[in-house]
């Protein structure tokens, strides 16, 4: 079993303008043997990429078909001519894109953040074929505190002439995922880097935060109502993680999870908040618990 992934690549619609449709890869890292049909996705978050679940998938790969997608904007995938579909809209669709080109009958889905509001979103799909779902750190309801906080650096231009200057930068807005050893987070800041002149930037574009700005307070009252909806027509298995000291994800609402829809078994790290990172061994085997349950 190699301990590194293939990257591979799908081609997936969007429409730039009401008149027009276009196509984009999307990459994707995947571990395991490609004949397993038993396929498990991790999907990251916001300004994240499919790297972040290295340890996780090597941890899971002898028993999986593990497919980590970069989402599109984001690692290998490529950039949206419209910035304004980097919406949870669009990356659900491209998501039914690669499940049809894994052609699994069933599918185990671990979303971190972002990525698991985009599984909400196909785990509510009429005839969907998730069996388990893992929400890492993300509900219905987001907090206002944390998009106040993410919006202070989401897109900002960034420039870094090492590795290790990066790592301190992103370390600088990333604690909130919890204690790392420095080979830890130097391997998840590796994958987060391209090429820049003399050094490196963030491995994504930053008009993704475009969207995000323009979200006003209207827009994402009418988002969790509709979220909750998607939420309380679930009936599989669903395990909730929450960062103990989370901004994103209130106790209050991970609390109400556990009692409506698919009633969430919820799991709390101490001292972590937004988002545990799926790093750590006691993360990964509650994971792997989930999973392996009958």
């Amino acid at each position: 079993m190699t301990d590194q992934p293939q990257l591979k690549f799908v081609q997936c619609v969007d429409t730039p303008s009401p008149t027009r449709m276009a196509l984009h890869r999307m990459a994707y890292w995947e571990w395991g043997d490609p004949a397993n049909p038993r396929v498990l996705v991790c999907a990251h978050g916001l300004a994240r990429q499919g790297r972040d679940f290295d340890t996780l998938a090597r941890s899971l790969c002898d028993t999986y078909r593990v497919v980590c997608p970069d989402v599109v904007g984001r690692g290998r995938s490529d950039w949206l001519e419209n910035p304004m579909n980097y919406q949870v809209a669009q990356y659900v669709a491209d998501m039914v894109t690669l499940l049809a080109r894994l052609n699994a009958g069933t599918v185990d889905w671990v979303g971190t953040s972002m990525g698991g509001l985009i599984g909400l979103g196909i785990a509510a799909l009429s005839n969907s074929p998730l069996r388990r779902l893992v929400l890492n750190d993300i509900g219905p309801t987001i907090e206002t505190e944390s998009l106040v906080r993410i919006g202070t650096y989401l897109g900002a231009p960034a420039h870094w002439r090492t590795l290790d200057e990066a790592a301190d930068a992103i370390w600088a807005i990333s604690s909130s995922f919890g204690p790392h050893t420095r080979m830890q987070w130097l391997a998840l800041t590796a994958p987060q880097l391209m090429p820049d002149g003399d050094g490196f930037k963030p491995h994504y574009d930053p008009a993704i935060a475009l969207p995000f700005r323009a979200t006003t307070p209207e827009i994402a009252k009418f988002g969790e109502a509709l979220l909750w909806q998607a939420y309380d027509s679930l009936s599989l298995p669903t395990l909730l993680l929450r960062g103990a000291e989370s901004d994103l994800l209130s106790k209050t609402t991970a609390q109400a999870m556990t009692g409506r829809g698919p009633r969430a078994r919820l799991v709390e790290f101490a001292g972590v908040g937004h988002a545990p990172t799926l790093v750590q061994p006691e993360q990964v085997q509650i994971v792997r618990e989930f999973l392996f349950s009958p």
